[in-house]
């Protein structure tokens, strides 16, 4: 329940909560196992029911996707999700080397998954507009989390990694830069799957 609470300190309080995170020095497992598999399954789940009940506009007309093609698509989605954001804490654990963050047997890999965790948390909460998957209004709503979410890696890296403004700047905008190309990755292996005929299928 500690760890979750940070979820909440993470909007109300940030700088605050970057240092509560620091102090709590937990395990990597402890870490991202309280929080990804549980926050994976809003957008995996508010996309499922937004996309099979509520329907979305496409060619001028509402549209749907049935029930076993949204579920297969909604599985792809929350097993991306656990892979993305894991992957994303290890290169930032990877990249740490470099910007001499120093670190210990007990606590490695814990700075990098908590990044990664928890300044992704705003995109997962924002997913909930997928329950009505309007393609404006969800990039609106989910594109302001995501800047959220790069103001919460500006400002908890420093915190976080214990090192100054200018060397935490940097890496902070390679952590970004990081990030960019895992979600042009995951575009890209999407339509891969679309082309492999694991692709959406219409409700008649």
């Amino acid at each position: 329940m500690r760890l979750l609470s940070h979820t909440i300190g993470i909007f109300t309080n940030p700088d605050k909560e970057w240092e509560a995170i620091r102090a709590d020095r937990h395990s990597f497992l402890q870490v991202y196992l309280s929080h990804v598999p549980i926050l994976a399954l809003i957008p995996s789940v508010a996309a499922y029911i937004g996309v099979t009940r509520v329907g979305f506009e496409l060619g001028g007309h509402l549209s749907r996707l049935t029930p076993n093609s949204a579920a297969v698509l909604a599985v792809v989605m929350y097993f991306a999700i656990l892979l993305g954001v894991y992957l994303l804490g290890e290169f930032i654990n990877w990249m740490a080397r470099s910007y001499g963050v120093e670190d210990d047997e007990a606590t490695r890999h814990y700075e990098g998954t908590a990044l990664a965790v928890f300044v992704t948390t705003p995109i997962f909460i924002a997913s909930l507009i997928l329950l009505y998957p309007h393609v404006w209004l969800a990039v609106a709503v989910i594109g302001l989390a995501g800047i959220y979410s790069v103001y919460l890696i500006y400002e908890g890296i420093p915190i976080l990694m214990n090192m100054g403004k200018e060397r935490a700047f940097l890496y902070a905008g390679a952590v970004i830069t990081v990030a960019l190309v895992m979600m042009v990755t995951v575009m890209v292996g999407s339509v891969i799957l679309w082309t492999m005929g694991i692709g959406p299928v219409y409700q008649h």
